[in-house]
């Protein structure tokens, strides 16, 4: 591993930070050099702390701690990120016999200098009872798989040398702060703790050499790895066409989904993780043996639970695929209410349980699937997979794997402290759903993506115009984070393209639960002046597109088996069509019938199909509507109007003298799509209300 420490970058952080001691802004330096490398850190794990003295207000130099604040990623982390607290006072509590985790928590927020702070690390105790200056903590890769070894304490000494201490695993709090402390004081000279299972500890008097030494016990680790590891090699190449992600995903997917005890269903998005390492070390004889096992570090076990299910659906047809998928989860389930039932009795306590579900998937023949209730969590998921897949291949030919016991891992898995970390805000109305619009590069979609972001879902744009596709992505991207908003070329009107596509849509997520044929085109000409192209051209985009569209989803949604949503942009038009606007009032006509055929025939699956009427939106956030820049100067023309004149025409003309905007379309696609009621074939008019236009 790269030392990355640079005197210059280093002093360039103090100048940075005048308002803050120079060993502070030295400690955000070299815990973002830690958390930039995905081998020490991943998603938030580790902590770093460094110790000052401060002159406080009464005039008194004391004793701090800054630690890391749980929730703070150390690759991006400011000092804003490091509460101060008490050092003399924290030290104190090593005293105390007994310490539950609600006083700990309580002990760290009273003792912190800024009531405003974020919470400190859980393992702030270890911190203040080590008496070093800098303390660096990471769950390096390479150390857990030295220490996940029936042997690993001997491998450990093997590649770090003696000059180290190794611990058996403890909980954090104030029993390993204690046992941390103790160790280090029987033997003085070391400058790295291992914690079994669970990560390293590296301390120094400044900076660069707590940072040197973590980055020089590593690289050691990694070298002995590379050395006496022959299990680094994953196996034969494998072709990635044993099995079809288009069949697969829906159907896990929708096996994935429960509903909890409030009737709530539960979906969740998939990661896809596929290359050929990955391919052919889960097509390796012993790959099962290797792999489903626990978790490298306790700390992953929130994100991806404590084993993988191991699932095989290579050449079996979509019938036999179903069969697999229904038979591998429901084993895993059963499982997990086994550990979870004998740990609460052999502990005598009282927990909610989790849900049973596995987060990580392992598909010989496609890859590494990883779930979570977001795509966000997904992508954790994943990442942590891969990593432990590497490592654990890595580590193959030093003995077996032996894995933390399931009473630790149950205490990680349901310590309220690790599940604070998830959050606890009430889900919203579309998390875990995917969905997909048409006509992606224009104003209504606009609306509409935003609105469905602002609900929860993961959301996919589709338009045949690239540009205009990215500029409005890229809009809600600037907004919700490019995670969570897609661009996908596609020409609704060609059923390859679409399949194409979908297909990429249910390789990046698996998925998909709401459909909003969205695209439309105009043209203005009286019947007598209509050419055919130009009907035909509207009808294919307009009409044939929505059946593209709504065809392409079904063999998904019928496969996820969990219902879904189709809501059409339809028109006012359709029923109350103007002259010289018949291309475009047949097609809307023609794509609402759809939507009513539609609504008919995928009930028996549960999916509903509703449309959604209306009126002129001409732009959105700058973004304009490609139909009302091919209408809009042949009616300003015909009623001698400027762009802002047309604006208040159609602003006028409806009962509520309102002016229509794309995100009320989108307050009425989330409405649909969120199942507020048992409805389906259904229209909405969303245009401030045209009497000529209501419903009949």
């Amino acid at each position: 591993m790269k030392n990355r420490y640079e005197e210059k970058e280093a002093q360039a952080f103090v100048g940075a930070y005048p308002q803050c001691p120079a060993e502070l802004a030295l400690r955000v330096y070299t815990s973002r050099l830690l958390g930039a490398e995905e081998d020490l850190v991943l998603h938030g794990g580790g902590n770093t702390s460094v110790k000052g003295v401060i002159t406080n207000l009464v005039g008194e130099e004391q004793e701090i701690l800054y630690i890391k604040g749980s929730g703070w990623d150390l690759g991006v982390i400011a000092p804003q990120g490091f509460p101060a607290l008490d050092l003399a006072y924290l030290r104190k509590l090593r005293q105390v016999q007994d310490l539950s985790d609600a006083e700990m928590v309580n002990q760290f927020r009273t003792h912190l200098l800024d009531a405003a702070s974020p919470n400190p690390s859980i393992e702030t105790l270890v911190h203040a009872f080590l008496p070093h200056r800098f303390i660096d903590h990471t769950h390096a890769d390479a150390i857990v798989t030295l220490s996940n070894r029936e042997d690993g304490a001997k491998q450990l000494h093997e590649a770090l040398g003696t000059n180290i201490a190794i611990l058996p695993f403890i909980m954090p709090g104030l029993p390993l702060a204690r046992a941390m402390a103790e160790l280090y004081e029987s033997r003085p000279e070391i400058d790295c703790i291992i914690l079994a299972n669970h990560g390293i500890f590296t301390f120094g008097d400044d900076a660069k050499t707590a940072y040197d030494r973590m980055i020089d016990y590593v690289s050691r680790a990694e070298a002995y790895l590379a050395e006496r590891g022959p299990g680094a090699s994953a196996g034969e190449a494998v072709d990635p066409g044993l099995v079809q992600p288009s069949l697969l995903l829906p159907i896990l997917r929708g096996g994935l989904s429960f509903v909890e005890d409030s009737g709530r269903r539960r979906t969740m998005q998939l990661a896809v993780r596929q290359n050929k390492e990955i391919l052919a070390a889960l097509f390796r004889p012993d790959a099962q043996e290797l792999f489903v096992n626990g978790v490298l570090t306790p700390d992953h076990v929130i994100r991806t639970k404590n084993y993988p299910l191991w699932l095989e659906v290579g050449g079996l047809d979509e019938e036999g695929t179903l069969a697999a998928v229904q038979t591998g989860l429901g084993r895993y389930q059963e499982e997990y209410d086994r550990y979870f039932a004998e740990q609460v009795a052999a502990k005598a306590v009282s927990r909610t349980k989790l849900d049973a579900m596995p987060r990580v998937i392992l598909v010989p023949g496609l890859g590494l699937v990883a779930a979570g209730f977001s795509q966000k969590d997904a992508g954790i998921a994943a990442d942590i997979a891969e990593h432990t897949l590497t490592a654990k291949l890595r580590g193959a030919g030093l003995g077996p794997y032996r894995e933390l016991g399931a009473d630790s891992i149950f205490d990680m898995e349901y310590w309220a402290l690790e599940q604070a970390k998830l959050g606890k805000a009430k889900p919203k109305a579309l998390e875990g759903r995917t969905a997909l619009v048409t006509g992606g590069g224009g104003a209504i979609a606009m609306g509409i993506g935003r609105k469905l972001l602002e609900a929860g879902a993961r959301v996919f744009m589709t338009d045949i115009n690239q540009e205009r596709l990215e500029a409005v992505c890229h809009n809600l991207a600037d907004t919700f984070g490019s995670r969570l908003v897609s661009p996908l070329l596609m020409d609704v009107t060609s059923e390859e393209s679409v399949r194409l596509g979908l297909a990429q849509l249910v390789m990046e997520c698996g998925g998909l639960d709401i459909l909003v044929p969205n695209a439309g085109i105009a043209h203005v000409a009286k019947l007598a002046d209509l050419s055919e192209a130009a009907f035909r051209q509207v009808m294919e985009v307009n009409c044939l597109g929505v059946f593209q569209v709504i065809k392409g989803v079904i063999p998904i949604l019928r496969r996820q088996g969990t219902g879904g949503s189709i809501v059409i942009n339809s028109s006012k038009n359709v029923f109350a069509p103007g002259a010289s606007f018949g291309a475009y009032s047949a097609s809307k006509a023609g794509a609402h019938q759809l939507g009513k055929i539609a609504a008919l025939e995928l009930a028996e699956f549960g999916v509903r199909v509703n449309m959604i009427n209306a009126d002129a939106i001409f732009d959105d956030a700058g973004v304009s509507s490609g139909l009302w820049d091919v209408i809009g100067p042949e009616r300003m023309r015909s009623r001698n109007l400027d762009p802002e004149g047309l604006k208040d025409y159609y602003r006028q003309r409806n009962l509520l003298k309102t002016t229509v905007h794309a995100d009320h379309v989108g307050n009425a696609v989330v409405f649909f799509a969120s199942e507020q009621t048992p409805t389906t074939g259904a229209t909405l008019p969303v245009d401030g209300g045209i009497m000529a236009a209501f419903p009949r």
